[in-house]
């Protein structure tokens, strides 16, 4: 049996502290920062760490993931679940691709992974995702990947001197089985 964390292009694999440097590059871009959630300003070594380690307690609830490419072994992006309701049985993930490492099909392979984990493993029913008007890139791979516009909030983010909407996307457990397998027992 193969691992559930390795995909055809793409590893899964925890954020360690010497992960920053990374990511720090990732946001000095600031049109991929804003895609991803926000600019940020410059943060330290010291801060990826204290904030890395508060959301590792949490285990069982949270996901902070980065994403290595199986060709090079290099660190291409990160993936993190939040809004986990269990009770509910939904979740919420964010997802960013360096620049340099974008149109690659890591994130397609990223998202596949942590789906078939969440509803295979988790026992999940929904994925939720919110991606804003200008990334178009990211609305065409979850549109592609099933996932389903479910509503649109109008003026809810603020980037870059204007307000942007931000689209509300959906799929369920029957969807992704539409799509995909399950992991193998």
């Amino acid at each position: 049996m193969s691992s559930l964390w390795a995909g055809t292009r793409v590893r899964l694999r925890g954020v360690e502290p010497e992960d920053w440097q990374v990511f720090q590059g990732f946001a000095e871009h600031s049109g991929d920062m804003r895609a991803v959630d926000r600019v940020y300003p410059p943060r330290s070594a010291r801060w990826f760490r204290e904030s890395t380690t508060s959301r590792s307690t949490q285990v069982g609830e949270n996901l902070d993931l980065a994403i290595e490419s199986r060709e090079t072994g290099h660190l291409v992006g990160g993936l993190s679940t939040s809004g986990v309701d269990r009770r509910a049985g939904r979740f919420s993930y964010g997802i960013g691709i360096g620049h340099q490492h974008q149109r690659r099909g890591y994130a397609a392979d990223a998202v596949g992974l942590l789906l078939r984990y969440m509803f295979g493993e988790q026992r999940f029913h929904k994925c939720e995702v919110k991606v804003y008007e200008f990334n178009e890139a990211s609305l065409a791979l979850h549109r592609s990947l099933g996932f389903t516009e479910e509503g649109r909030l109008r003026s809810h983010e603020f980037f870059g001197g204007k307000h942007w909407d931000a689209y509300l996307l959906g799929m369920t457990l029957p969807e992704f089985l539409d799509r995909w397998d399950l992991p193998e027992v």
